[in-house]
């Protein structure tokens, strides 16, 4: 078995700065909450729980002491309404998320209708949408999932994580229907590289295995990049590994998404190489 691990795999560089920050709490008011899953994988959330950092739900669950802002991010309001209460407040928005949620707000104010390409109910597109308030018309991601009414102005922002080629979908059918398109690519270029050495390493492997948290979209897209290749299968950690997925002689390709930490990935191709 020829174990091969991706170019660009693992942990982006949001995720880092946000474990950063939360861990960087000891000094802060106690209790210390992230509101929502920091990133999306539950090995580093259990983590950070035995550190001190926890995760409560909503701002009633945190109670007191210090909130940090996910990954993800979110509205403006859950901010303004936490600092309201006397939080003391630690923003780890991922500045690519933040950067989309400037320009949906900036898109509304300047008149138009907002289509945000990207999966419905993520955590990064409630923030997004949130921003975007009542200007936002849409969230889709594909070109079917459009209204049938348009408006003639129409701004598009797109979630970080998402497909270069739905983002091209939608934006297509957009500049068809509308007389006026403004559209903001906001796919992350850590996203990008990461599905590009996916697909390039997938074409030449006879198996691949994706590392991450099902809860992950940008996993879950790697995934979906990989299958159009060869056999992939998803893991979030080394004890998942299946000796029957592998033939002796097999390649074996390994990516990771954008929440996964390198001691993941070890432990992943660790596993896989004892089994050679």
């Amino acid at each position: 078995m020829i174990v091969t691990v991706a170019e660009k795999a693992g942990a982006c560089y949001g995720v880092n700065r946000a474990l950063e920050l939360a861990l960087g709490c000891q000094d802060a008011p106690q209790p210390v909450h992230t509101l929502g899953p920091l990133i999306h994988n539950p090995l580093v959330v259990a983590s950070l729980a035995e550190q001190g950092v926890f995760e409560a739900a909503n701002l009633d669950e945190a109670g007191s002491g210090t909130v940090v802002i996910r990954s993800h991010g979110t509205g403006p309001q859950l901010i303004e309404e936490a600092e309201r209460r006397g939080f003391n407040v630690i923003d780890a928005t991922c500045p690519f998320v933040s950067k989309v949620q400037q320009h949906a707000a900036e898109l509304g104010r300047q008149g138009y209708a907002v289509v945000i390409v990207g999966e419905a109910g993520h955590a990064e597109v409630e923030g997004i949408r949130a921003w975007g308030g009542s200007a936002v018309l849409a969230v889709v991601e594909e070109p079917e999932e459009l209204p049938a009414a348009l408006p003639p102005k129409v701004g598009v922002v797109v979630q970080t994580t998402q497909s270069e080629e739905r983002y091209q979908r939608v934006l297509a059918a957009l500049e068809q229907r509308c007389e006026e398109v403004r559209a903001f690519k906001t796919i992350c270029s850590a996203t990008q590289m990461r599905q590009r050495a996916a697909a390039e390493l997938a074409a030449a492997s006879d198996v691949m295995v994706v590392i991450g948290g099902r809860n992950s979209g940008n996993t879950r897209r790697l995934v979906e990049v990989c299958q159009a290749s060869c056999p992939t299968y998803h893991v979030e950690s080394a004890a998942e590994l299946q000796p029957e997925w592998f033939a002796p002689h097999s390649r074996v390709g390994v990516t990771a998404g954008a929440s996964t930490p390198q001691a993941h990935i070890d432990a992943v191709t660790s596993a896989l190489e004892a089994l050679a």
